[in-house]
């Protein structure tokens, strides 16, 4: 990957000049756990300034590097990522754990981040999630691989928000997801057969046949496992 983030950080030099203040690289590919084929290289460009002008001029070169597979880049502002802190805070947590500069200077580093809003995110994001999962169920149960498929993606989403579980729960957490995984089971008292049985799948390290019915009950009691995860964050601060 190299060759081709050095590419694009030139595209993104030509393209924005002076205003470009950084590029950092944040989740999986920082922290440690990236998987090909499976994970993504998610990319913060940070601007002085940010018009429209600045954003159509970046259409080619992001057309590029989405052409290659990658996600669109998120744009902000370097004071935006200071005002921001507290609306996002899961996101942040997040790059503050896991990011490499790429470019510029680490806007990051100075970053202030407010957790009055955590655990309203939090439940709000891991809830979305769900729904989304039992609406994606239904086209992937005519199948197994899109039921692997469901779950293995899946479990990257939820083990992020396990993440900001874990600060909810006064737990440090650690950066990759199996650590992340691995602390929330013992923290919640969690199945941990099934979320292993889901890496496995994801990594491609599945031994043995795997049958439709297996499939379907491995699904079931993984959105039981999420749903103790949510009833948990539900409960942090009632008496």
């Amino acid at each position: 990957m190299t060759h081709q983030f050095e590419a694009f950080i030139d595209d993104l030099k030509s393209t924005h000049g002076r205003n470009l203040a950084s590029v950092t690289l944040y989740g999986s590919a920082a922290a440690g756990d990236f998987i090909p084929a499976k994970s993504d290289y998610n990319l913060l460009i940070a601007l002085h300034r940010i018009a429209p002008e600045d954003l159509r001029n970046a259409h080619a070169c992001v057309r590029e590097w989405h052409r290659m597979g990658h996600p669109v880049p998120v744009y902000f502002t370097v004071s935006e990522l200071q005002n921001a802190a507290d609306v996002f805070p899961i996101e942040f947590h997040q790059m503050e754990v896991a990011r490499k500069v790429l470019y510029g200077t680490d806007v990051l580093a100075s970053l202030k981040i407010s957790d009055a809003f955590l655990r309203h995110q939090v439940e709000y994001e891991l809830r979305s999630k769900l729904i989304q999962l039992r609406r994606q169920y239904i086209p992937a149960s005519a199948s197994v691989d899109g039921l692997k498929n469901l779950m293995g993606d899946s479990l990257a989403s939820f083990s992020a928000l396990f993440r900001a579980v874990l600060l909810l729960h006064g737990v440090n957490p650690p950066a990759t997801k199996h650590e992340i995984v691995a602390l929330t089971i013992q923290r919640l008292g969690l199945d941990g057969t099934v979320f292993e049985k889901i890496f496995n799948i994801r990594e491609n390290n599945f031994t043995g046949k795997f049958e439709d019915a297996e499939a379907n009950r491995l699904f079931g009691e993984y959105m039981e496992q999420i749903e103790r995860v949510i009833d948990s964050v539900d409960r942090v601060g009632k008496v």
